[in-house]
């Protein structure tokens, strides 16, 4: 006999019954979702808002009392500290965040007891922290922390050194270190790092426009200590620029009148019968020290020249006088002094180891190196000089030039040198009408050796001196 199951008397209640039995899991599940949702909405907002205050902020301490804040709540911690390698070789504790207040105290007391036993025990006069510093640091926190705090540490790399460290904690023992919430602690030490980083740019970039604006002004202070123009001489005709190869440059050249009323001097003159002093000369090296020490040359010149004494007499004295500044700054000078007599037509002249000018002789075509024996001013205190003199003629053409145009060099790597400046000299004052042109053509034509993509490395200087046809 077979036997039949028989209904249940109450199949609507089995229904319900079996119904939340299967939902109950789904709605867990959903619950879950949902709460990872929020969760993952809530970790996105904060680095969004940490991302906004990078952008936004240009007080680097603002930015950083975010730092522990966001770490903690991106981590479900209690609470987070940020402790900074400065680059004096200190370790301190730069921010700290607690949920707990009460507990703040604890925690700020151990974090510096730690770090306070770390900083004893490095070697920081240099003002690098040692690569051991972290590992110590780590030790030290957990040990002053105690064992009931779950800690995880992270490094802040700027420039892949070791700046700083970030530390999260908790005092939950259930609480753990996932994967994900070590990433969201780097992230947030990544983040640190690009504002310390954009810190320190931002610092370096305004020194260097201080630096740069000072720069602009001294070499406008310095431009001004040059002759404005060329004055007007008796019997010859001037043309002369100064050309640095940075800011402040270490060329001087000048014209200083000798034994004169200052009535006799007025630069729109022309007739005058004085003598003209006509100097030139090289700092060696560029830059801030080479300008002020053609400035205090300048200044002696300036004050010896007038008295009327020979130019090797003028170089004699000048290189006593400034030898001891020259010897401290381990610098030299090439200076070539001159002196013009618009009543014979007689330039005299001296050589302090300059690049000796060229003279091209209108009568017969040749050229002439105006050289005398002298040492660099400031390579001997007891240097002699050696006057020499040569007679002018009309038409005849002298360039004074500094090492800039000779040195000049160009994307092969050779050199102007003398023996191409001595050509194009020669062709220019057969071609050339007046030291204006002639000097435009010598610039010129050092520009193009060099090429447009080079940048010359040295001050060009050039002073172009041409006797009147009568």
């Amino acid at each position: 006999m077979v036997s039949v199951p028989q209904p249940s008397s109450h199949p609507t209640a089995d229904r319900d019954s079996n119904a939340n039995t299967d939902a109950a899991p789904i709605l867990a599940l959903k619950q879950l979702v949902a709460r990872l949702h929020k969760e993952q909405h809530k970790i996105h907002d904060l680095l969004g808002s940490l991302g906004f205050a990078l952008r936004s902020f240009s007080n680097l301490n603002q930015f950083l009392e975010l730092i522990p804040l966001m770490a903690t709540r991106v981590t479900d911690a209690d609470g987070g500290a940020l402790v900074l390698f400065k680059p004096n070789g200190q370790v301190r504790l730069e921010r700290l965040h607690c949920q707990d207040s009460h507990q703040s105290k604890t925690i700020r007391k151990a974090l510096e007891t730690a770090i306070g036993v770390v900083t004893a025990s490095l070697a920081t006069a240099t003002g690098i922290v040692p690569a051991t510093a972290t590992a110590a640091l780590d030790d030290q926190v957990s040990q002053y922390l105690g064992s009931e705090i779950q800690l995880f540490g992270t490094t802040v790399f700027v420039k892949q050194v070791e700046r700083g460290r970030l530390y999260v904690f908790s005092s939950n023992p259930e609480y753990s270190w996932t994967e994900s919430r070590q990433k969201l602690v780097r992230l947030v030490a990544d983040l640190t790092a690009v504002a310390v980083e954009n810190d320190e740019l931002t610092a370096e970039l305004r020194k260097k426009e201080r630096m740069n604006r000072e720069l602009e002004i001294g070499a406008e202070i310095q431009l001004r200590l040059l002759p404005r123009q060329c004055p007007k001489i008796a019997g010859i005709t001037l043309a002369a620029r100064c050309q640095p190869a940075s800011h402040i440059g270490g060329d001087y050249y000048d014209f200083i009148p000798t034994n004169c009323h200052p009535s006799q001097v007025a630069l729109g003159n022309g007739n005058d019968p004085c003598r003209w002093g006509i100097v030139i000369g090289d700092v060696m090296g560029k830059g801030v020290p080479a300008g002020l020490l053609m400035t205090m040359t300048q200044g002696m010149l300036r004050t010896e020249v007038p008295n009327g004494n020979s130019p090797a007499q003028i170089l004699q004295k000048l290189n006593q006088v400034i030898y001891a500044d020259l010897e401290n700054s381990h610098r030299f000078i090439t200076l070539f002094c001159s002196a013009y007599d618009p009543q014979t037509q007689t330039l005299y002249y001296s050589n302090a180891a300059h690049n000796p000018p060229l003279l091209w002789q209108a009568a017969t075509g040749n050229i002439k190196r105006l050289d005398t024996w002298g040492m660099l001013i400031g390579l001997d205190a007891e240097s002699q000089y050696e006057d020499a003199h040569i007679q002018l003629h009309p038409g005849d053409t002298i360039i004074y030039y500094t090492d800039g145009f000779t040195d000049a060099v160009n994307q092969s790597g050779d050199r102007f040198d003398e023996e191409n400046l001595i050509r194009k000299f020669y062709w220019a004052c057969q071609h050339c009408q007046g030291p204006q042109a002639i000097l435009e053509y010598l610039f010129e034509q050092v520009y193009r050796f060099i090429g447009s993509a080079n940048q010359n490395k040295d001050d060009m200087t050039l002073i172009v001196l041409q006797v009147k046809n009568e």
